[in-house]
């Protein structure tokens, strides 16, 4: 039975679309809605280097500043969600994404991860290989979430595929 169902926002293009499935799928299954956002150690690791050339870059400074916006972004987009608020949940944590996420399956108990795929663009392609890590590592269901246009060219990519397997 599925009562803990985990989405980790990485604030893509995506975000809102996969956030709104996996709030579905939780209302249909009468199950809670744990929302996650990492903030990825190479960042961090990145703003201690800026620092240690001199430059005046505060590490804690930068991580306040980085909850306070994606905190502000979080909240815009679930601010359409009929899901009871008690059902719903958010958190920051800091690590390695796929890491941090097994590990908050494991403690939490969660039942099932709804994540992105792979695209083209930056931030996605770093979100879809921590997709592809958590696929093969992850001891519970993970769900691919695809938006709708995605779906729609895979779809006749597939179509084409069959195409020619019948000529």
């Amino acid at each position: 039975m599925i009562q803990k169902i985990l989405v980790p926002i990485a604030f893509s293009q995506h975000s809102q679309g996969m956030l709104d499935y996996a709030a579905e799928l939780a209302e249909s299954l009468d199950a809670e809605l744990l929302i996650v956002n990492i903030i990825s150690t190479r960042d961090i690791e990145a703003v201690e280097r800026i620092s240690s050339y001199g430059y005046k870059v505060d590490t804690e400074h930068y991580l306040e500043t980085i909850r306070k916006d994606r905190g502000a972004q979080i909240i815009e987009l679930t601010e359409k969600l009929t899901l009871p608020d008690e059902r719903v949940s958010f958190s920051f944590r800091m690590g390695d994404p796929t890491t941090e996420l097994l590990k908050m399956i494991v403690e939490q108990e969660i039942d099932m991860i709804v994540m992105g795929v792979k695209t083209r663009d930056f931030t996605a392609m770093f979100t879809g290989s921590v997709a592809e890590r958590l696929f093969r590592k992850c001891p519970i269901t993970v769900v691919s979430y695809r938006d709708k246009t995605t779906a729609g060219k895979l779809h006749r990519r597939a179509e084409k595929l069959l195409d020619k397997k019948h000529i």
